[in-house]
């Protein structure tokens, strides 16, 4: 189920987006509000990941501008990613001074692609002071922002080892995958590169397990066939990703800041 789906070249305006999602704050500063407890849709899964839910995802439109906000829940449900709900995210991708790359496999407990192999930590900018933006540089700032924020909580990274101004952005991709016939992602991923030596204590609410891996080791984990991997992982690996580690240590300025989205 984890497979990506082609994009539809019709896609709604922010005005249909807020016609289409009442619940949606045109506010892009908002606090989380407790509603998932009891929530049908989130019955059976785990407590700390059902309050997760509740954390305020920015809502954009298909040019990565802000419209307003809406719940992690009401951003990953599939019936809201079929009419057009899309929303910012990142991926973080942490390499050590060996060039090899952290990579995480996915808790049983995630309610979207649980026990999936992934890059260092994928999550989302929160609708808070600090995280947002609408312009390219404040979005990437506060990608960045949310990155150390998420890197700590998943992974127990410290976050003076992966400091803001350490970051590199590349490109953003827009893509969407369905997770199953519930949960899915429709995100403008913001693609971060950082070279930290840093101390991993995982999370076991969010993270099973870690792997540093060099390019030919990522390589043969894909070509087991045993080890499954999220939907934009495969995407990025598919595309760019092993162009830009080999430039690690010379000639990336070449794909920093890239201006345009790519669409997958």
């Amino acid at each position: 189920m984890s497979t990506t789906q082609t994009l539809s070249p019709s896609t709604p305006t922010a005005q249909q987006i807020l016609k289409l999602f009442p619940e949606i704050d045109t506010q892009t500063h908002k606090a989380p509000s407790p509603s998932s407890h009891n929530d049908a849709d989130l019955s059976g899964y785990d407590a700390e990941q059902i309050r997760l839910m509740d954390e305020v995802c920015i809502v954009l439109d298909v040019d990565d501008n802000p419209i307003g906000s809406a719940s992690k829940k009401t951003c990953h449900l599939m019936e809201n990613i079929n009419k057009g709900l899309l929303h910012r995210a990142f991926s973080a991708f942490v390499f050590n001074s060996e060039n090899k790359l952290l990579l995480q496999q996915r808790a049983s407990e995630k309610i979207t692609f649980p026990n999936l192999w992934t890059n260092t930590c994928c999550s989302h900018p929160l609708a808070t002071p600090g995280e947002t933006g609408a312009e390219l540089s404040e979005a990437v700032a506060g990608v960045k922002t949310a990155a150390v924020r998420k890197l700590e909580q998943e992974l127990g990274i410290p976050s003076a080892q992966v400091p803001v101004e350490k970051f590199e952005f590349l490109t953003r991709i827009h893509y969407k995958a369905p997770s199953d016939g519930k949960w899915g992602e429709h995100e403008i991923d913001y693609i971060l590169f950082i070279k930290a030596d840093v101390d991993v204590e995982e999370n076991p609410n969010e993270v099973q397990a870690t792997r540093w891996v060099s390019p030919q080791e990522l390589k043969a984990m894909f070509e087991e066939g045993k080890l499954a991997f999220t939907p934009w992982f495969k995407l990025i690996c598919q595309s760019m990703l092993f162009e830009w580690w080999e430039h690690l240590d010379g000639g990336l300025e070449g794909y920093k800041g890239e201006a345009e989205i790519r669409r997958m």
